[in-house]
């Protein structure tokens, strides 16, 4: 049995011959194989707007740029009434770090149960690093999931996120999440190290000893106008071994492949492996991978919404209809 054949197996003992695609309304995008249809189903907020103490080396605040703000004067339920009411049915709250790691959201979960009961909507949130007081407001506020970056190197978190931080105050925030019981989803960057892999097997350790509800793996983009503008992303390969270790490792944790890795072929080569190693999901699958999946004996599952709402199902979580096995047609967004 090969080692691929071996994490595919392993995959299929544990799950549904089933495999989840994501499209959210973090970009435009599409493939001749799907064209999303309600782009504002699931949307990015940031609290701070474009602003973030820490200026990390491998993002420098613009992956808050795409994200809508909750401008002054006005408070998240209001932004979440307007987005409804265009269409969206669950928001990602996220935003720049303080100068200790965490996003602050203290002074908007107070309107989380009000977005979830009044307007029916999903509420996510991306928290950074986790104190007793944030895990308990975050239990009070009935958040649907809780977001968070994992770092296996002290040398990691001082050159890249510029924090006076460990690798135990990260793994302290998982065991904080756990403890209030709520659904974690835990993100792993491949490559933070510019470029190079240094702490992700001892993250993935730490992930391994806590419940978490999906795993989510990304991969480095060296963005432009960044410290890392000039490096490579990781090599291909040793992020495939990630994928067959990470697998092996946690074999009955839901595992997806996030939004960020380099495009081109090494998206076709990262893709195909996700498929092939056993992954559970892909967001914005790469051209052809709906359809390979689907012949390596996978039912395709298509939902416009984030990768870490593996746990909603498609009950509320926004199924597209599934038409693959050849070119879906390009329609009109509603």
């Amino acid at each position: 049995m090969t080692t691929v054949s071996h994490a595919f197996a392993l995959r299929q003992a544990q799950f549904p011959d089933e495999i989840e695609f994501y499209a959210p309304g973090l970009k435009r995008w599409q493939t001749s194989e799907w064209r999303p249809r309600h782009p504002t189903r699931f949307l990015p907020v940031s609290v701070t707007g474009s602003a973030c103490a820490l200026q990390c080396d491998h993002c420098q605040a613009k992956v808050l740029d795409g994200m809508i703000s909750v401008r002054a004067g006005q408070d998240l339920f209001d932004l979440a009434r307007r987005l409804k009411a265009g269409g969206s049915q669950g928001l990602l709250v996220s935003g720049g770090s303080t100068r200790t790691g965490g996003v602050p959201l203290a002074g908007h979960l107070r309107h989380v149960p009000r977005i979830r009961h009044e307007l029916g909507m999903r509420v996510v949130v991306h928290s950074g690093v986790v104190t007793p007081a944030l895990a308990e407001a975050l239990a009070d506020a009935e958040v649907d999931a809780v977001m968070l970056d994992i770092i296996g190197a002290d040398a990691t978190i001082r050159d890249v996120y510029h924090l006076d931080l460990t690798v135990a105050d990260f793994e302290r925030s998982l065991a904080l999440l756990a403890g209030r019981g709520l659904r974690i989803i835990p993100h792993l960057v491949l490559g933070l190290h510019y470029g190079r892999f240094l702490g992700e097997h001892h993250a993935l350790e730490m992930v391994a000893r806590h419940r978490v509800s999906t795993l989510i793996l990304v991969v480095l983009v060296p963005l432009v106008d960044t410290p890392m503008a000039h490096l490579a992303p990781p090599a291909v390969d040793e992020v495939v071994g990630f994928f067959e270790h990470t697998r092996l490792a946690m074999p009955t944790t839901r595992v997806n492949l996030g939004c960020a890795r380099p495009m081109g072929a090494a998206k076709v080569e990262l893709d195909t492996a996700a498929v092939d190693l056993g992954l559970n999901g892909i967001a914005y699958p790469a051209e052809g991978i709906i359809d390979y999946a689907r012949r390596r004996g996978l039912q395709p599952k298509l939902f416009e919404w984030c990768c870490s709402m593996s746990w909603a199902g498609a009950e509320g979580a926004g199924l597209a209809e599934v038409r693959v096995g050849g070119p879906v047609p390009v329609e009109a967004a509603p």
